[in-house]
């Protein structure tokens, strides 16, 4: 089978394992952007046992501005890069009350814009927040995975992106980086991966290869 072939019959197989949608916790745009940027370099769990507290502390972009920058940095002090994480929250707060009253833009040339936000928090908060599929999030087990199944050999993930959004079904970008995800962080792991488990390993180029 080519590519799109092969991705079709992944993403069927793997629909029967997780469900496509995003591990982070949030309840609108501004909740998903604060949990997406502090999600770099750290795992979604400790994310959400970090928001649990902190959204209820933070209801909106202005609440961020109204302690000093060492209490927040506090609340989030079990991220990892904090400090930096802390300052690129407030500036986006900022920035976000200031020229777009409060609400989150939704196209990617303004997300873009933003302190701290690159394509996989653009494409998290547009496909998750809007549902609107303008790229493909590519994290560590997209990067990963798309790898394994040879459908990419680039090392610039924003240039992987672009090969996988030439050959993956527009309306399955979002299910792709999701299920791909699951399935990275449950079997298609980056040392001793489960072969021996995995739904796929009668399709997959790399399976079985150590």
């Amino acid at each position: 089978m080519d590519k799109k072939e092969f991705i079709i019959e992944v993403l069927k197989r793997l629909r029967t394992l997780y469900e496509p949608k995003i591990a982070l916790n949030f309840s609108n745009p501004w909740e998903l952007l604060v949990a997406t940027i502090l999600s770099a370099q750290t795992t979604d769990e400790r994310v959400n046992m970090v928001t649990e507290k902190l959204f209820k502390k933070y209801k909106t972009p202005e609440d961020y501005l109204k302690v000093p920058l060492e209490e927040l940095e506090q609340d989030i002090k079990s991220i990892n890069y904090y400090r930096t994480k802390a300052k690129n929250i407030r500036a986006c707060a900022q920035i976000i009350l200031e020229k777009y009253g409060g609400k989150v833009p939704d196209t990617m040339e303004e997300l873009l814009k933003l302190p701290g936000v690159a394509r996989k928090t653009a494409n998290v908060v547009l496909s998750a927040g809007y549902g609107k599929n303008e790229g493909i999030v590519v994290d560590t087990h997209v990067d990963r995975l798309s790898k394994r199944f040879n459908l990419s050999k680039e090392k610039n993930r924003d240039k992987l992106e672009q090969d996988l959004m030439k050959i993956v079904p527009r309306e399955e970008w979002a299910n792709f980086s999701y299920l791909l995800i699951h399935h990275g962080r449950n079997v298609c792991k980056a040392k001793n991966p489960k072969c021996d488990e995995c739904i796929l390993n009668d399709i997959c180029p790399s399976a079985f290869i150590k």
